[in-house]
């Protein structure tokens, strides 16, 4: 059976659209009508005339599809419990409530990285490109910014407020340090350095930008530059390389893989949208909060 015919077969028949991260396997990628990061994502499931949505990411990933477009049927290649991400797991509306008692007088920026009823209980949600902008525009002179502390570092570069980071971080990220981007560099001194803002801020240091995926992907295409150095998910390179066949890419140290990102197949995708396989739904009451939360974001956007 020849996968790619089958899916895009069902698509017309279902008036799908199949919404892929860039960090997704390449041949998932290549049946994708939107690859892309978190923000262009959240756009593309907000605006979609589809009545279903197949979300090739994470599970927080497609509640924000469903939260965005509530009408819809948002479809996960895999069960939820298979493709969470594990930074989103590092903070539980409880443990947001108690910072809130804690800082009453603050607002709170939830990083998109997290679960739905995290959402629920922020004030705005945000993405890797445009947290800044967020934390800039809230008013709010203290700001609980989760689950991420990297980003959260990141944002405090660049804003005169009072940053009250969770401690929590992306361990695929993490796991780049500062002594193989350094080595990379000598192997590459032509390359220019393009890393992700959930690095460490060892790594950030060493940069000559740092972008979200989408920023990578858009850098990529407009430099002048033939060789780049990329710090963030191995994934993205596959698009990187596709897209710019004239170009060299490198990851910087060896390759990070985020396991949840990887679990979905073509197959998976397949018999997803053929049995119409693991729907996701968010409870009303939480969806009233998180929308709100992610509506202010897309406004800041």
């Amino acid at each position: 059976m020849n996968l790619e015919y089958e899916i895009t077969k069902l698509k017309r028949e279902k008036n799908a659209i199949i919404l892929v991260h860039n960090y997704q396997r390449p041949e998932v990628q290549d049946i994708s009508d939107y690859l892309g990061d978190s923000l262009g994502l959240s756009k593309e499931a907000a605006n979609t005339d589809a009545d279903i949505i197949v979300f090739c990411g994470v599970k927080f990933m497609a509640e924000t599809a469903k939260i965005l477009s509530p009408d819809k049927t948002v479809l996960l290649p895999r069960p939820e419990k298979e493709i969470g991400c594990p930074m989103a797991d590092m903070v539980t509306v409880e443990d947001l409530r108690a910072l809130k008692e804690k800082y009453q007088e603050a607002k709170v920026v939830s990083y998109v990285n997290t679960n739905a009823d995290v959402k629920a209980e922020s004030d705005v949600c945000c993405t890797s490109s445009n947290a800044v902008q967020v934390v800039q525009n809230i008013e709010a002179d203290k700001v609980i910014f989760l689950p991420d502390r990297n980003l959260a570092s990141y944002v405090s570069r660049f804003v005169n407020k009072e940053i009250i980071p969770w401690n929590g971080y992306c361990y695929v990220h993490y796991r780049i340090t500062k002594e193989e981007v350094i080595k990379a560099k000598k192997e590459h001194p032509d390359a220019i350095l393009l890393v992700h803002p959930e690095c460490r801020p060892s790594v950030i240091d060493l940069a000559d930008e740092v972008l979200s995926t989408g920023g990578i992907v858009k850098k990529a295409h407009e430099s002048k530059n033939k060789k780049f150095l990329i710090g963030t998910e191995a994934g993205i390179l596959y698009r990187l390389k596709k897209e710019n066949p004239d170009k060299e890419f490198y990851t910087a140290g060896t390759p990070k893989v985020c396991q949840s990102m990887k679990r979905t197949t073509l197959n998976d995708v397949y018999l997803t949208l053929n049995k119409e396989l693991y729907s996701v739904e968010v409870p009303s009451d939480i969806m009233r909060g998180a929308k709100k939360a992610l509506e202010e974001m897309l406004e800041y956007a």
